[in-house]
């Protein structure tokens, strides 16, 4: 398999494992590390405010410090939960969470290999304008009709993740169609394995 080069990173598949290190700048995610503080339902985030704040970033920056000390390949940055019965978010709020932290990694760490955790084309494109250098769909390239074509502009490569988890979103749910097919499995990896394909063949 040959090596894929993204920015001053070589990564030659088959020779070691890579590491990727999470950071959900979320306040929701599947295990309590999210960045993100339970929301203030009586002080709304100004829209022209980041969601993180200057206090968020430092705290993005220093879990991003841990990861890279530890040794972390790639620094994947996402602001929407995938967590049964998360909320949905939308491409705004997410931005406001994710663009200001991946800008403050890459500042501190300009060698940074960073990946963006979303489904939404518009989000993906500006964390790939702030620095990111990966796409990482977990819903294969399915939830968003316009995010392939966005991803092929910008030749970015794209993580494409096997999902059956029920979207919190009633458009991805409308947008997925026959794909979301909820959580049993007639041949677990062979299931896995063709609608991986499907996702391959999107890409």
């Amino acid at each position: 398999m040959n090596p894929l080069l993204i920015g001053n990173h070589t990564l030659a598949w088959g020779s070691r494992t890579y590491v990727m290190g999470i950071l959900n700048i979320t306040p929701d995610s599947f295990s309590g590390d999210g960045l993100l503080p339970p929301p203030a339902p009586l002080s709304p985030l100004p829209p022209s405010q980041d969601e993180m704040g200057g206090e968020g970033r430092v705290r993005g920056v220093n879990t991003a410090r841990h990861f890279l000390e530890a040794g972390a390949d790639i620094l994947d940055i996402g602001g929407e939960s995938t967590r049964p019965g998360s909320q949905p978010v939308d491409a705004e709020d997410e931005m406001r969470r994710v663009i200001p932290v991946i800008q403050a990694i890459l500042a501190e760490f300009p060698d940074a290999l960073v990946s963006v955790d979303t489904y939404k084309a518009s989000v993906a494109e500006e964390a790939l304008k702030a620095g990111a250098k990966i796409v990482n769909d977990v819903w294969g390239l399915r939830a968003d009709p316009e995010l392939a074509n966005m991803v092929a502009r910008h030749r970015s490569p794209v993580i494409l993740m096997h999902n059956r988890s029920n979207p919190a979103s009633v458009e991805v749910r409308e947008r997925l169609g026959s794909a979301y097919q909820a959580a049993e499995y007639q041949d677990l990896l062979e299931d896995v394995k063709r609608e991986l394909m499907e996702s391959v063949a999107i890409a």
